[in-house]
């Protein structure tokens, strides 16, 4: 059960997109009571992104929860304009995924719970490819995983004190 909500929060002018709605069953004397959790996912489009799980007793009380949540959680991450830096392998559980930087054009190729949250982020041209569980909790947490991993051109060259010449230059010579 996917919904792919997107709206403007009357707090903030993020994104979001509720990815995986889980509905949990407690069995009582009068019957079965019904709680729900609400994966969701907040981003900017700029670099910035954040993951929410929200539980409640009914369905929109869980998205409002999950909302606040990935808000409070939302980090930035270093992109290389609508791709990313260089590959890396994101992990978390039993998931894995493994992330490509592509060539402008080629869109994001991914699954529904790592497309969220990379469209989100502001990627727009990347390849991924997930191993292990395909759990949405898993695969969202480990797309984070590995954005936390990226670093740019920029930040090696600070912490190594060296410049590091561009892919033109290369060429040039």
């Amino acid at each position: 059960m996917q919904d792919k909500r997107q709206s403007r929060s009357e707090s903030s002018e993020h994104d979001d997109n509720v990815v995986r709605i889980y509905r949990c069953s407690c069995v009582v004397r009068g019957g079965r009571r019904f709680s729900f959790g609400s994966l969701v996912v907040v981003g900017d489009r700029q670099g910035r992104v954040g993951v929410g799980y929200g539980k409640a007793r009914e369905v929109p009380s869980s998205v409002d929860k999950g909302r606040k949540i990935a808000n409070a959680k939302m980090k930035k991450y270093s992109l290389d304009g609508g791709t990313i830096p260089h590959r890396v392998v994101g992990r978390y559980g039993a998931s894995k995924v493994v992330m490509v930087p592509a060539s402008a054009g080629t869109g994001v190729i991914a699954g529904g719970s790592v497309r969220a949250v990379l469209e989100l982020v502001g990627v727009h041209d990347i390849l991924t490819k997930s191993y292990g569980s395909n759990t949405p909790k898993n695969l969202v947490r480990a797309t984070i995983n590995g954005l936390e991993q990226l670093i740019s051109r920029e930040q090696v060259e600070r912490l190594r004190n060296v410049t590091i010449a561009s892919q033109a230059s290369k060429a040039d010579s």
